[in-house]
């Protein structure tokens, strides 16, 4: 009795196990499951959006009667958008806070936050190529164009290419023609 029950689960476990493996889109020969897209603009989730006003509300829910969960006050911050309800939209800033906020106060124009204080823009994608200005921790900077490792930025004052590593608001290895 106790052999049929241990081979029962056995079998249960390996069947569970399958159905699991299926259920996560594992096939042969494919190293990357396909991008998931929002419900409502079939857009890839998550992906960077910029707030276009000076005061963003960001709700607990997506509604106006949930409560403010927090106010985003900088035009031009970038948000990571991780969800899509209706007219709503879930956006985190840099540090993971924010929350449901209404699709009106969203732009898909590209910004980046500079995260290193004092970085350099550059004529060129090198470390070695002239510096045309520096900026301070906390800049937001316009996206222009990005390369596997390096993005090219406007600011008030110029423009340059910076590492991406000193910028929040891209992905790495993502690519901006």
């Amino acid at each position: 009795m106790r052999q049929a029950i241990c081979g029962t689960a056995l079998a249960l476990m390996m069947v569970l196990a399958m159905a699991a493996a299926q259920g996560q889109g594992v096939q042969g020969g494919s190293a990357t499951a396909p991008p998931l897209l929002g419900p409502v603009t079939n857009l890839p989730l998550p992906r960077y959006v910029t707030l276009k006003t000076g005061e963003g509300n960001a709700r607990r829910g997506p509604g106006l009667t949930h409560r403010i969960d927090w106010v985003f006050t900088r035009a031009g911050m970038p948000l990571r958008l991780t969800a899509e309800y209706e007219n709503w939209r879930r956006v985190e800033d840099q540090d993971g806070v924010g929350g449901w906020v209404h699709f009106t106060l969203l732009s898909g124009v590209r910004s980046v936050l500079v995260v290193q204080d004092m970085v350099a823009f550059h004529t060129r994608p090198d470390p070695t190529a002239e510096v045309v200005l520096r900026a301070e921790a906390n800049v937001i900077a316009r996206l222009l164009q990005c390369l596997p490792e390096w993005c090219r930025l406007g600011v008030e004052g110029g423009k340059g290419w910076v590492p991406k590593t000193a910028l929040w608001g891209v992905d790495p290895g993502e690519i901006i023609e």
